[in-house]
């Protein structure tokens, strides 16, 4: 049986700051600075095409302090960062631009535009990283909403349910009648219901997947409600340019700039494509990552993980200067597998 040509791959991270990701421009408005929104919910989302460029920085980091060791196996003589990285121009006498080779990880996992032979796609594509839980303010403290689509991304179905305008929690036993009450999500009260299918069909889905202090504090409404009340609770910043010549605030410099609150949990998809089924120009794949071939989804995988670690302290996004930006990955695992073949991670 010839081996399969790819495996998608779900990655969930949880932000420790706010996270930025600007549409590019200004809008006439309350907020001058807006983040992208999914056109169709208007639920706020990472493009994948940020995490392409951001994994591929991050990953030739780390294989380019590799290299820099003493006594590493890796013989290359170009560096990995900042050479691999970027926008990928003509390389001039062996300085600078991707290396194209077929021996490159990152060239082979992220692709290229120009090198030996032409170009190539690569071998990992990322999908937009969307909201799973978004966290909420209330009168009993913070609580993670989530909803039928939002759940969806993680192969999570709501049946038989309508949902109607009400918030909706996991039942609890021995629940005081107090707890009963209306909550407010924000600036809106709700009545609580409890739902009684939680465990079937919330909790085995995610409850592996996120911190535990989030565990217990979630709550489902509709997609309808869950796109206002996370439009309504998004961080708004004001901050003002400063003019050089005098260190002062600039005259008419005031702009304001939203973001994804901190512990937002997101989720986004990692598609590996198999690198037996590919070539670089008329050369077979050669690349290595932990002294490795890369002959597998599972290890096309292994470099995209590398840059884990730096996404947790240099981030994704813009407004990193003013402590924006960070990621956490909590939980990476391969999609539609075995619980023998999958791969999961948590670092909380």
């Amino acid at each position: 049986m010839s081996a399969k040509s790819y495996r998608d791959y779900f990655v969930i991270g949880m932000g420790l700051d706010p996270i930025h990701v600007g549409t590019g421009g200004s809008r006439l408005g309350q907020i001058d600075l807006t983040i992208v929104r999914d056109p169709v919910t208007r639920v706020p989302k990472i493009p994948g095409s940020s995490f392409a460029g951001v994994y591929r920085t991050y990953a030739a980091m780390f294989l380019e302090e590799e290299r820099s060791k003493p006594n590493s196996p890796i013989r290359r003589e170009s560096p990995y960062f900042p050479n691999c990285t970027g926008q990928g121009k003509q390389p001039s006498q062996n300085q600078g631009g991707h290396c194209g080779k077929p021996d490159c990880p990152i060239c082979v996992t992220f692709g290229f535009a120009k090198g030996q032979g032409g170009g190539f796609a690569g071998l990992a594509a990322f999908s937009d990283a969307h909201v799973l839980l978004f966290p909420v303010a209330t009168r009993e403290g913070p609580i993670w909403i989530t909803s039928p689509t939002a759940l969806r991304l993680v192969n999570c179905e709501i049946d038989n349910i309508q949902l109607d305008n009400f918030l909706y929690q996991e039942p609890k036993e021995n629940q005081e009648s107090d707890q009963q009450r209306d909550l407010n999500l924000g600036w809106l009260m709700f009545e609580r219901k409890n739902y009684n299918n939680w465990e079937e069909h919330i909790k085995k889905n995610i409850n592996d997947k996120i911190p535990e202090y989030i565990k217990n504090r979630i709550g489902l409404l509709s997609d309808k409600l869950f796109s206002f009340i996370v439009n309504c609770n998004l961080e708004v910043r004001t901050s003002v340019s400063i003019d050089p010549d005098t260190g002062t605030a600039g005259n008419r410099a005031l702009f304001s700039y939203e973001a994804l609150p901190r512990t937002t949990i997101l989720v986004w998809t990692v598609t590996c494509r198999n690198p037996k089924h590919f070539k670089v120009g008329d050369q077979e794949i050669t690349a290595q990552i932990n002294e490795n071939k890369i002959d597998s989804p599972d290890r096309v995988f292994e470099v995209i993980e590398k840059a884990h670690e730096y996404l947790e302290h240099l981030g994704i996004g813009g407004m990193n200067t003013r402590g924006m930006g960070r990621l956490r990955v909590i939980s990476s695992s391969q999609i539609n597998t075995s619980s023998s073949n999958s791969k999961t991670s948590d670092t909380v």
